[in-house]
């Protein structure tokens, strides 16, 4: 092999650990410093199973996505959180303009994750003059919040009742 045929092949290996490199930080399996956030579980809160719609999980593989925050069954929430969710799996139309908006997460209270990863929806409340204080947030693979006092607390909404 000459000097010029090991250049080379040393350069195409170069070039594929770099490709495999950059392939597997764009994979699920990044690092937890990676942008300052932490990876959900394979199975995370109302993750979708495979065939599930994007309008939310499928009940059966529900699993909390943070076992430490309190959870709220989907059929105990007001009236007005349900249509706001059969809204979300619809995919709209939104009574408020800025539904659908990146919900940043500013207070650490939701599990971290990147920017643009959740997503935040008014819930009606009767009486009010403006879109008032309730909300569902969504995450990326699924997952469902209700917060009533405007982003102080949140219950991860449970599917299966």
């Amino acid at each position: 092999m000459t000097s010029r045929s090991r250049l080379i092949a040393v350069a195409v290996l170069l070039v594929c650990a770099i490709a495999a490199a950059g392939a597997y930080a764009l994979s699920a399996h990044r690092d937890p410093a990676d942008a300052g956030t932490t990876p959900s579980p394979p199975v995370a809160s109302t993750a979708r199973a495979p065939g599930a719609s994007a309008a939310g999980p499928t009940a059966a593989a529900w699993v909390p996505a943070d076992p430490g925050i309190a959870d709220v069954c989907r059929s105990r929430l007001p009236t007005p959180a349900r249509s706001t969710l059969a809204l979300i799996a619809a995919g709209g139309p939104y009574p408020y303009r800025s539904d659908g908006v990146v919900f940043e997460n500013r207070e650490s209270r939701l599990p971290r994750q990147r920017t643009g990863y959740y997503h935040e929806y008014t819930v009606v409340t009767p009486g009010s003059q403006d879109r008032g204080t309730r909300r569902v947030v969504t995450g990326a693979v699924g997952e469902q919040y209700w917060t009533a006092d405007h982003y102080a607390s949140f219950q991860e909404i449970d599917p299966r009742c």
